[in-house]
């Protein structure tokens, strides 16, 4: 059902959003991973892992899944719903069982679709991190919050990133490795992006209380 889901997907994406990937050879093949993204678009968790070498799971908020032909959709290339009003706990306690089993997540540190790039991250990606030594390879969409005037999109992978190791990360560690994430995020460019379009190259972050232009 994966396989199918996942190349339905792609076959839609390329063909309408002409949707490129780089970096691709980041992701480990093996053991516990999270691509950590940025969130502008409900198109953005299957672009996540239309290009990965490994199935990719996503937490997805639960009303999502009943919606037609999204539900489908999502369902069909990993997506696992996570009912907000229950708390955090359940969506936690899932991921983990995916991590430990050596198994790759998709998150978005922000929580949420965050089109203006204005939302202070959480550090749950970096408490997943710490609790099941899961890498966690930054990954940047880009024009999915273009997508209705068909513009095209991609996803660029970074370079793996872990927690420190040898001794139980603290409050501290978990604050600056997600600051860290966030911003390997922003420095990531698609290197096939024409010089004009400024979606696709490094961004700056947005400063707090100030929306930045879409």
């Amino acid at each position: 059902m994966y396989r199918l889901g996942k190349g339905f997907c792609y076959i839609l994406y390329r063909v309408v959003w002409r949707a490129r990937a780089s970096g691709v050879e980041n992701i480990p093949v093996e053991g516990p991973v999270i691509l950590a993204g940025n969130h502008r678009s409900y198109l953005d968790p299957p672009l996540m892992g239309i290009f990965a070498p490994r199935q990719i799971s996503y937490m997805a908020k639960a009303y999502l899944f009943n919606v037609p032909i999204l539900g489908s959709a999502i369902r069909s290339v990993g997506a696992f719903p996570v009912d907000r009003n229950a708390g955090a706990t359940a969506a936690i306690r899932r991921s983990m069982e995916v991590l430990r089993a050596g198994g790759a997540i998709g998150l978005f540190p922000e929580g949420t679709r965050n089109p203006a790039a204005s939302e202070q991250a959480q550090q749950g990606v970096a408490l997943l991190a710490s609790l099941t030594g899961a890498t966690v390879v930054p990954t940047r969409l880009t024009g999915t919050d273009k997508a209705r005037r068909l513009h095209q999109i991609s996803v660029v992978y970074g370079k793996p990133m872990r927690l420190p190791e040898g001794r139980k990360a603290t409050r501290e560690d978990l604050a600056k490795f997600t600051s860290d994430i966030m911003q390997a995020i922003r420095n990531l460019a698609d290197p096939s992006c024409p010089p004009e379009d400024s979606s696709c190259h490094p961004e700056e972050p947005a400063e707090a209380g100030v929306s930045k232009d879409a």
